[in-house]
């Protein structure tokens, strides 16, 4: 990926880490790190585009975390769900065997 620079123009190239389409929290770094580098000093980046950028990455990385937590959540009670399927299977079997052994005592 390459971007152009808007301080100084130049031309930047991106690689991200995990060579997928996403960019994580290092990606973010990296190209913060690279801006701050690249900006020409008597002309600096705007604090307000800075904080904005730094804002919407702290919010994306919200999102993300609670989106992690939540898919816990759900694997959480998908087990829970089927442990209990297992236990109500186990308990009519056992239901049934009992009736079973209940009939045959009462026919002999």
């Amino acid at each position: 990926m390459t971007t152009t620079s808007a301080v100084n123009g130049s031309n930047i190239t991106v690689v991200p880490k995990n060579s997928g389409t996403q960019l994580g929290q290092q990606d973010f770094l990296r190209l913060m790190t690279a801006q701050l580098s690249q900006q020409d000093p008597f002309n600096p980046v705007d604090n307000q585009q800075m904080v904005a950028q730094m804002a919407q990455f702290s919010s994306l990385a919200g999102v993300t975390e609670t989106n992690t937590t939540l898919k816990t959540i759900s694997d959480q009670l998908t087990a829970q769900t089927a442990l209990l399927q297992d236990i109500k299977t186990a308990q009519d079997a056992a239901a049934a065997a009992a009736a079973v052994t209940q009939s045959t005592t009462q026919e002999g």
